[in-house]
C-alpha cells in the first residue's frame, strides 16, 4: 500500500534464571543464584546488576563485548561472581553464608547499550531453612504402585479376553 509504513522494533535481550525461580538454601551455607541472558546482535557495555528485594544493589558489573570477561564495578563483600562470557553468557552469582534474613527476591537485571540500552531483568526467590528436609514419598509410591498394577491387570484381562474369544471362534470354525 502506497504511504503506509509499518516499523517494529524487536529487542533481541532476554534474561534467564533457568526452569525453576525458587532456590531453597540452607541456613550459613553458600548459595549459587543463577542468571544467564542471551542477544542475537551481540552486546557492548552491558551493564548487569543484581537487587535484593528490589531496592539493595548487591552486585554490579559490565561486560565489554563478547570477546571481555566480566570485570566488577560495586559489589556487596558476601557476593561472588561465578558466571563467565566465554560459551554462554552466565552472570550468575554466589551468595556466601546464608543468613534468615537474606530469604528474599533476587533480581538480575541486563542493559544492553548495542540494543538502544535495552533492559531485561528475570527473577529468583531465595528461601532459607534451618535444615535440609527429607522429602517422604511413601505416599506417592504406593498410589503409583497401585495405578500400575490395576493398569497391569486391565491389560491382562483384556488379553485373556482375546484369546478366549479365538478359541471360540476357532473351534465355531471347525464344527
Amino acid at each position: 500500500l502506497p504511504g503506509v509504513q509499518v516499523f517494529a522494533v524487536a529487542f533481541a535481550l532476554e534474561v534467564s534464571v533457568g526452569k525453576t525461580n525458587t532456590v531453597v538454601a540452607l541456613n550459613n551455607s553458600n548459595v549459587l543464584l543463577p542468571c544467564t541472558f542471551t542477544t542475537c546482535i551481540g552486546f557492548q557495555d552491558l551493564v548487569f546488576t543484581w537487587y535484593f528485594n528490589s531496592t539493595e544493589m548487591i552486585y554490579r558489573g559490565k561486560i565489554k563485548s563478547k570477546a571481555s570477561e566480566p570485570f566488577l564495578v560495586s559489589r556487596n563483600p558476601r557476593v561472588e561472581f561465578v558466571g563467565s562470557t566465554t560459551g554462554k553468557e552466565n552472570i550468575s552469582i554466589v551468595l556466601k553464608n546464608v543468613e534468615f534474613s537474606d530469604a528474599g527476591k533476587y533480581t538480575c537485571h541486563v542493559k544492553n547499550r548495542k540494543e538502544n540500552n535495552a533492559e531485561h531483568n528475570a527473577t529468583i526467590f531465595l528461601t532459607v531453612v534451618p535444615k535440609m528436609v527429607e522429602t517422604d514419598n511413601t505416599v506417592t509410591l504406593i498410589i503409583v504402585g497401585v495405578v500400575g498394577g490395576l493398569i497391569g491387570l486391565l491389560i491382562l484381562f483384556m488379553l485373556i479376553k482375546r484369546v478366549v474369544l479365538f478359541i471360540i471362534k476357532k473351534t465355531q470354525d471347525g464344527k
